[in-house]
């Protein structure tokens, strides 16, 4: 069994009148199916509205099915008794880190998950000292956090959730408030918490370059999975994702410009050294592109 799964999930809002009575519903979710294998980095893709951000809410139960079932490494969110459990093995990083920072000290803060969960000081500690040294943190720890920058500060709150020792770490859209530099950050930390610690990584994003390392990728779009595959079969289809109102990456769509030119070079081409190295490969181009690629 997955450590993640759900089963048909369904969730709707419900729309209320400028009097606060209900007066209908909006789907947000419609049928949805997933199955997360522990240690693999899941990457959801959607424009606005697709649903992805609601399906990230119910993966440590903030949000309870309307049909259908999510299961977190074998507990049902919707049993109440189970949702401390759920809420440590699947932690939750959101858009602004400044929503889930609340100590005055990089780590008093990273130290608050722990202390709640009633661990021994000692091991708080213990568990503050790794978390941050995981996310390249450590030197910081005796800062104000309001001196860091926008990738700092995200980074301090996945130390945060490290140090409560989850199974899967859920990101809804961490990088959106952030700079090119501060994204790097982030999807370098969340990289080396899958490769080297093995946590089970699921991004909500929308930017298609942060899922070209995943292992899986889900497209969400009208609260359905529209598309799936591995970011090789995603990104491939190129037609399908414009018409799902979504990029692919910007080298991605090089090389599929080349080959609708003729260029014989591979579909879902994902990176710059791939292009490169597919380009010497075609006798017409070599001599131009060779060493090129930038």
């Amino acid at each position: 069994m997955g450590i993640i799964q759900t089963l048909n999930l369904i969730h709707d809002y419900i729309t209320r009148d400028e009097e606060g009575n209900e007066v209908g519903t909006v789907r947000a979710l419609d049928d949805v199916s997933l199955d997360v294998e522990p240690g693999q980095f899941i990457a959801v893709l959607g424009h606005n509205g697709s649903g992805k951000s609601t399906l990230a809410k119910h993966l440590n139960a903030l949000l309870y099915p309307s049909g259908g079932t999510v299961i977190v490494d074998g507990m049902n969110t919707q049993d109440d008794d189970k949702l401390w459990n759920i809420r440590q093995e699947a932690g939750m990083i959101f858009q602004n880190p400044d929503n889930q920072i609340i100590g005055q000290v990089v780590e008093e803060d990273v130290g608050f998950g722990p202390e709640n969960m009633g661990v021994p000081t000692k091991e708080i500690w213990e568990r503050v000292e790794e978390s941050l040294k995981t996310v390249g943190m450590w030197e910081y720890r005796k800062k104000s956090p309001n001196h860091l920058s926008g990738g700092q500060k995200q980074r301090v709150s996945i130390a945060g959730v490290i140090a409560m020792h989850p199974k899967c770490i859920i990101m809804d859209e961490p990088t959106a408030m952030l700079d090119p530099s501060g994204r790097r950050e982030v999807i370098r930390a969340a990289r080396a918490l899958n490769d080297v610690e093995k946590i089970t990584i699921i991004l909500i994003t929308h930017h298609m370059e942060e899922a070209i390392y995943a292992d899986h990728v889900f497209v969400m779009d009208e609260g359905k999975i529209a598309l799936q595959g591995t970011p090789r079969e995603v990104f491939s289809e190129v037609e399908k994702m414009q018409a799902l109102h979504l990029d692919v990456p910007a080298v991605t769509m090089v090389a599929h410009e080349l080959r609708k030119a003729g260029v014989d070079i591979p579909a879902g081409i994902l990176t710059k050294e791939e292009l490169g190295a597919a380009l010497e490969l075609v006798p017409s181009v070599a001599s131009m592109q060779s060493g090129k690629i930038s």
